[in-house]
């Protein structure tokens, strides 16, 4: 098949979570079994600076109506390996910038010209560059309004552009709303500025005009397909995606066995695998090293990696009472997020440095190091479309600590329910006595060293390759065109 991929973000080209791992994964193993696939991404600074752009070619120049102007944009091409080319949509005035979305804390004011400018130069480019694909396929809001795009184009130049249209629901908690009167930059007919169409409580929602639009709808796990059909996960949204429940459909997110395999991974010390597990020993040491701890702590490590935000449930960590403070456990914690979360958790740890470990920023390296050297790994997510650290510690042999939510309900079998099958703890969201308690079990499993080795091992041993998601995702293709 041929198909095109549209993202906001790619690894590893830019990230800024697990849609870049995600959607790098889907398109890498699309090229790996043979389909031809072609990906397009905005050609942010990073990803401009990235090795691979300095073999970049620029296959042509584009023009694209936005609103009463009239703008111009480059597309350079990459073939990082066969079946695959990413086509980089490069106009400096929005692209250029250290930050995909925005400083921390803030929005750019542009994103709406930004990301509608993108859309409509990939519809331009699949048309220019005689493409001709069999689905396009849009992942989140970012590349959203590409099947109004295309169907418009197809309408108004009397061609056939695309086969089929598929939009993934990688968080339904980012959705493009923008004022009423950036609907104007779409250049649709005015039928489509209403309840039916891209109107929001008197804005634009462009994840809306996806969902309405495109033929088939995904989202990343089974328990969140089923939860933004319902008021508490639905994001003001659910009505609408009720309408088109016959149209959705769930695929479990994978994970990357070549960057994601402790046996292999270049940034540990050292390696190892659920047969020898030695090495884990050592990046636990120099976890420990990095993060200014004794080296021969005795006691559970566990770790956080996370955007800081309210999805996260950076906001229950207060409330955990002493258990991380003094001697009972260490936390190393790496992110960003809006200042009000990064507040809390800088005033957090800076009442108990002897137990509280916070880094900063979005770091690759320190990443791998922290899913290795853990104990255990936390996500006490208020709600969780699929989450990829649960299934990165499984693999590096650290046990998940999560709440009941989304992906997380469906990667993790907590060990008291089922004794036979358990890999992780599970505990009930926004809930402080709930996330003390689950705690509290983790502290009894690190005691318990035999049972937490079958554990350990039970986790090691599950399959979370991207193999089973990706033939889903062939499965859907051909099932629609």
């Amino acid at each position: 098949m041929k198909i095109v991929h549209a993202t906001g973000e790619l690894f590893p080209y830019v990230k800024t979570g697990g849609l870049a791992d995600a959607a790098g994964s889907i398109v890498e193993t699309l090229a790996e079994y043979g389909h031809h696939v072609a990906v397009f991404l905005p050609g942010y600074r990073t990803v401009l600076e990235h090795p691979d752009a300095s073999a970049a070619t620029s296959v042509m120049s584009i023009g694209v109506e936005l609103g009463d102007e009239f703008l111009s944009g480059e597309i350079l091409a990459i073939k990082p390996r066969p079946n695959l080319t990413v086509y980089l949509v490069r106009r400096d005035e929005y692209f250029d910038r250290r930050h995909p979305y925005g400083r921390p804390g803030r929005d750019y004011d542009d994103n709406a010209q930004r990301f509608v400018f993108f859309g409509k130069a990939v519809v331009e480019s699949v048309i220019r560059l005689g493409l001709k694909p069999d689905v396009v396929h849009c992942h989140d809001w970012q590349a959203a309004l590409i099947p109004l795009f295309l169907r418009i184009e197809e309408r108004r130049r009397a061609l056939a552009v695309a086969g089929k249209t598929v939009l993934t629901i990688h968080n339904l908690a980012f959705q493009g709303i923008f004022p009423r009167k950036t609907f104007a930059l779409t250049g649709l007919p005015d039928e489509l500025l209403g309840m039916d169409g891209l109107e929001y409580y008197g804005q634009i929602n462009m994840l809306k005009g996806g969902i309405l639009f495109a033929d088939r709808l995904t989202t990343v796990s089974h328990t969140y397909a089923r939860e933004i059909l319902t008021p508490e996960f639905g994001c003001g949204l659910e009505g609408v995606l009720q309408l088109r429940s016959d149209d959705l459909v769930s695929v479990l997110n994978g994970i990357n066995p070549h960057v994601w395999n402790p046996a292999t991974d270049r940034h540990l010390p050292e390696n190892y695998t659920a047969a020898d597990r030695a090495g884990k020993k050592a990046c636990r040491r120099a976890l420990l090293r990095e993060c200014g701890f004794g080296e021969d702590f005795a006691g559970p490590i566990l770790g956080m990696i996370c955007r800081f935000t309210e999805q996260k449930g950076i906001h229950l960590l207060p409330g955990t009472g002493d258990f991380f403070q003094g001697d009972r456990a260490r936390l190393v914690v790496l992110g960003s997020g809006a200042p009000e979360y990064e507040r809390v958790v800088r005033e957090w740890a800076a009442e108990r440095p002897e137990a509280v470990h916070v880094a900063f920023g979005l770091d690759e390296v320190r990443s791998h190091l922290i899913e290795a050297g853990c104990d255990f790994f936390l996500m006490p997510s208020i709600f969780e479309p699929c989450g990829l650290n649960q299934m990165y510690s499984q693999r590096y042999g650290t046990v998940p600590v999560v709440s009941r939510v989304g992906g997380l309900a469906d990667t993790v079998t907590d060990v008291d329910a089922e004794p036979g099958q358990g890999t992780g703890i599970h505990f009930e969201p926004d809930d402080v006595d709930a996330l003390r308690g689950a705690l509290e079990r983790a502290e009894t499993l690190y005691r318990d060293r035999k049972t937490l080795n079958t554990v350990i091992s039970r986790c090691m041993k599950k399959d979370f390759s991207w193999r089973t998601a990706v033939r889903a995702y062939e499965s859907l293709y051909r099932e629609i065109i």
